[in-house]
């Protein structure tokens, strides 16, 4: 289910805007805009998903249904050529993908709970397939040269169809039965997750993650673009040659550093495993600064290996501490609050500000690189001086794997 929920994904995510630009001739704004779907669709569809998963229909079934209706979106997308019928398909996809992130979550906690295993040592080498899978999409799409190419969408559409159908043979993860009477209007319109704002540890922890989200989506929306920009200086080097296969080993390092999150998760805490993220966030963005695909390769290869720490140790940390300190009546539509916090809010925000920051530093149609990761990477600092003195998790566990 990991492997297959996002090969999905990675089949279109690093490759689909070349192919818009290149072979259908969309402008940079048009693709920046059918980009931008993900992040509209996350601000509302994984906590409404989350909700019907919580209150009516078996959330397998839900993450089902969902990827097959997705998979008719990817294969309509194939077909279109214009940018205001790609924005509308790509957004129709959206609000069906976005939510299967976390409803994924949700399905893997509460098969794993079922059979009794310890959630925190158990999920991340399940999760780190997801990551697998991604790369593995990346490199199909690659050595079969779809970059440029609408097959690259039939792929995705293919895996899609696969996990939907798939979807339908997993343990049942039926809702949970809640006896006592709703007495409250939150609690009536399947608002639950919500209260979860109300403990001011969660509300900064939720913040954060929004925060952290925006770093994401300036990762997403500019790596490729940078790289881009070294053809002229660097037009023979691996990195401009090969710049989908550079970035892969970002996904790379994730599927090491999910590995060691029951380690830090148990021994350290949210706080400090946050903590830890934010920083590897500065180091990610001021290696960016200074790194050049040349002599300064080396220090591209460390910012997309520290990258796996920025991502893993704010997402998967963060989500298996919403596990934990949400109630389970509401643990679907907790994760569907915690995806809207950081791939809802935090990447709609991300990617419109920092387009202003890259216009603020582009003159003539040249990008000063070093000036907008520096401007990234001071962001990130700024969270890691505050972030301490205004999160405090006094109930993390000190037990020893």
């Amino acid at each position: 289910m990991n492997f297959l929920e996002f090969f999905v994904w990675g089949s279109w995510l690093i490759s689909l805007g070349g192919y818009m630009i290149i072979s259908l001739k969309f402008t940079g704004a048009q693709v920046g805009s059918i980009y931008g779907t993900m992040g509209v669709a996350s601000l509302f569809m994984p906590a409404l998903l989350g909700i019907v998963a919580d209150r009516w229909i078996n959330a397998e079934r839900v993450l089902g249904v969902c990827h097959l209706i997705g998979a008719c979106m990817l294969l309509w997308a194939s077909t279109v050529k214009d940018a205001g019928t790609m924005y509308v398909v790509m957004l129709l996809n959206s609000m069906v993908y976005m939510p299967t992130i976390a409803l994924n979550n949700a399905v893997s906690y509460s098969v794993l709970k079922k059979a009794e295993l310890d959630v925190v040592k158990i999920f991340p080498p399940i999760r780190v397939w997801g990551t697998v899978g991604f790369i593995a999409a990346m490199w199909v799409i690659d050595w079969q040269q779809w970059t440029l190419s609408p097959l690259q969408l039939y792929v995705s559409a293919g895996a899609g169809f696969f996990l939907g159908l798939y979807a339908f043979t997993m343990p049942a993860c039926p809702p949970v039965k809640n006896s006592a009477k709703q007495k409250n209007l939150l609690s009536s319109l399947g608002l639950d997750a919500f209260v979860l704002f109300k403990r001011k540890k969660m509300a900064v922890f939720f913040i954060f993650a929004m925060l952290l989200g925006a770093a994401l989506q300036i990762t997403n929306t500019f790596g490729g673009t940078f790289l881009e920009d070294f053809k002229h200086d660097y037009a023979e080097s691996f990195g401009v040659k090969h710049p989908n296969l550079l970035l892969s080993i970002s996904q790379i390092s994730e599927t090491l550093f999910i590995l060691t999150i029951p380690f830090f998760l148990t021994r350290f805490g949210i706080k400090r495993v946050m903590l830890i993220s934010i920083f590897a966030w500065v180091f990610r963005f001021g290696f960016f600064a200074i790194g050049n695909p040349g002599n300064g390769l080396i220090l591209l290869v460390l910012s997309m290996i520290i990258y796996g720490m920025a991502f893993d140790f704010f997402n998967i940390s963060g989500s298996l501490f919403v596990e934990q300190e949400a109630d389970k009546r509401i643990m679907a539509s907790a994760q569907g609050l915690f995806m809207l916090m950081t791939n809802g809010v935090g990447a709609f925000f991300g990617g419109m500000l920092s387009g202003l920051v890259v216009d603020y530093f582009t003159t003539n149609g040249v990008r000063n690189w070093p000036s907008i990761w520096y401007s990234f990477a001071g962001y990130a600092l700024l969270l890691g001086i505050i972030f301490p003195f205004v999160f405090s998790d006094t109930t993390r566990q000190k037990t020893e794997l």
